[in-house]
């Protein structure tokens, strides 16, 4: 399903179809957590999915999945213990386990009802304390933060280990522009990729500033941009481009938002 749900973006990219791309990243928003393959598999078959959970874990939250509603289906890690050969040595030293996987079912909260259940993410329109935990992230990759009068008629630069912005910006604008640069390091700084023309790696950090914009609801100017340009013409670059902006997105996200969001 995810393979066919890969190709499908790729066919609506051949007709000139960005919006399908921007729904997926949408997805990324929403459903960050998510493994890029279990995204697309749950963007497959619930493509307005807010915030996904097993069975017992709504439970837990006081909801229950309404009678009749059909799971979305993801693939789930399972360690399996390594049996003992014959001579009752591993072939493996190393580990005790296998690791195989299996068939699971998540439900999206508009298929339960119990418990009022407070919306993620909620439209602020100002990045207030996000900021600083970019800023944060920064310190932790020992990326430095410089900023400057003057760009040349850019908002920032990335020059490898240092981030540069320009000066006077309003907080909105410092938050997306801070991340697409910090975009351009996790994927385009020292990181072993293919050759990529200028247009896909900016759109590659636009993507992720989109993505963890709209996380955490901050509308941003990167909603208008047109994120066909990261298709290269066959659907194994494009799996690569989108692969590495979930990557840098959710490990932008993970130190933005609080354990559970």
């Amino acid at each position: 399903i995810a393979d066919k749900q890969l190709e499908r973006l790729a066919d609506a990219l051949n007709q000139g179809k960005s919006e399908a791309l921007k729904s997926y990243l949408s997805a990324v928003a929403r459903l960050h957590k998510y493994s890029f393959r279990n995204l697309l598999l749950i963007f497959s078959q619930r493509p307005d999915a807010t915030y996904v959970a097993g069975f017992n874990t709504w439970r837990k939250l006081g909801r229950w999945v309404k009678k009749g509603e059909q799971g979305v289906v993801i693939i789930v890690p399972l360690a399996v213990k390594r049996a003992e050969s014959k001579d009752g040595t591993k072939q493996d030293e190393d580990r005790d386990f296998d690791l195989r996987f299996k068939a699971g079912y998540v439900f999206d909260v508009s298929q339960t009802e119990g418990e009022d259940f407070a919306k993620l993410a909620e439209v602020q329109g100002s990045p207030g304390e996000y900021t600083d935990r970019v800023k944060a992230l920064l310190a932790k990759k020992q990326i430095k933060l410089e900023y400057a009068n003057n760009l040349g008629g850019a908002d920032g630069l990335s020059k490898g280990g240092c981030i540069v912005l320009k000066e006077g910006l309003t907080p909105s604008s410092e938050f997306s522009v801070l991340v697409h640069e910090l975009a351009h390091e996790l994927l385009h700084q020292g990181v072993n990729r293919k050759a990529q023309d200028k247009k896909v790696r900016e759109t590659e950090a636009e993507a992720v500033s989109y993505v963890v914009s709209e996380a955490i609801g901050l509308s941003t100017s990167t909603a208008c941009t047109d994120y066909i340009q990261i298709y290269q013409g066959d659907a194994d670059s494009l799996k690569e481009s989108l692969d590495a902006i979930h990557h840098a997105a959710t490990t932008i996200l993970s130190a933005l938002l609080p354990e559970g969001q």
